[in-house]
């Protein structure tokens, strides 16, 4: 099946944290701090609503309607005001002593899943494994899950309390079932990938396939449980980042690719864009 790519945001550096709410794409600029937000079918532009001082990754919103972003370096979830100030819902400085990455919040609790990097990945630290953090609605955090290949992007599968969870270097899918405590039992492979492919941000369809952003070998791809890769979208020589499904259909991905993921070379190129492709089986909307 080929894809025909379309350009709906470019001059980012490093497009993140794609979410698809209210109509609209929200994404975060990695290596600005900045987060944004974009209506495609009126916006020309995206409109900027915060910059951090530092990193941002992952987005979501907590049940009480509060908007929050991954600020990343300062190991801290902060939440985004109307006015683009952003005060602390949870601080991680306690539990994690690297940098904090993607997060995924759990529509049915409200408690909020967040990965750290485990070492010092852009100061060249010899790789160590890294945890997962689970973030309850009072901002109070602990270790839900440890010992991964750099923990990423997260998911539930719909209908299931099954949270799957991308390791970017160890070229896996783990799987979980939450429990009511919002702690993880029952760890297995969801999906053991081939050697080459690194799974980034993810997001799932209704169907229960994740679709995974591979990092290195620029592709998107649409994987089911047990491994079996269903569709592949190509982006020869760029970094696979993130993807959402949305649209009015749910059946458009949304797809973050820049030409490195060292934030030196994204400063001189600002090479980073957003692609909307059309795909087969929606997502929730």
């Amino acid at each position: 099946m080929s894809f025909d790519l379309q350009d709906v945001v470019t001059g980012m550096r490093f497009p993140e944290g794609n979410r698809w709410r209210d109509g609209k794409l929200w994404f975060s600029d990695m290596h600005t701090g900045e987060v944004f937000v974009f209506d495609p079918a009126v916006d020309q532009q995206p409109r900027l609503l915060a910059t951090l001082d530092c990193q941002s990754s992952g987005l979501g919103w907590l049940p009480d309607g509060r908007f929050i972003v991954s600020a990343m370096n300062e190991r801290v979830l902060r939440t985004i005001k109307a006015d683009g100030s952003t005060e602390v819902f949870a601080d991680l400085t306690g539990v994690s002593d690297s940098l904090i990455n993607d997060l995924m919040v759990d529509e049915d609790t409200g408690r909020t899943y967040v990965g750290a990097f485990g070492y010092d990945v852009y100061g060249g630290e010899e790789p160590k494994l890294g945890p997962l953090y689970v973030v309850e609605t009072d901002g109070s955090a602990s270790l839900a899950a440890d010992g991964f290949v750099f923990p990423n992007s997260a998911n539930i599968i719909p209908g299931t309390r099954t949270l799957v969870l991308g390791e970017t270097w160890g070229h896996l899918m783990t799987a979980f079932d939450i429990q009511p405590d919002g702690g993880l039992d029952n760890r297995r492979t969801w999906a053991e990938l081939p050697d080459d492919k690194t799974p980034d941000g993810s997001c799932v369809d209704l169907e229960g396939g994740i679709w995974i952003s591979s990092l290195d070998t620029g592709e998107f791809l649409r994987v089911l449980e047990g491994g079996e890769i269903t569709d592949r979208i190509e982006v020869p020589g760029r970094c696979a980042i993130d993807c959402v499904l949305g649209g009015p259909d749910g059946r458009t991905l949304y797809i973050s690719t820049a030409d490195s993921y060292m934030p030196p070379v994204t400063e001189a190129t600002r090479d980073g864009k957003i692609q909307a492709v059309r795909v087969s089986v929606p997502g929730p909307v």
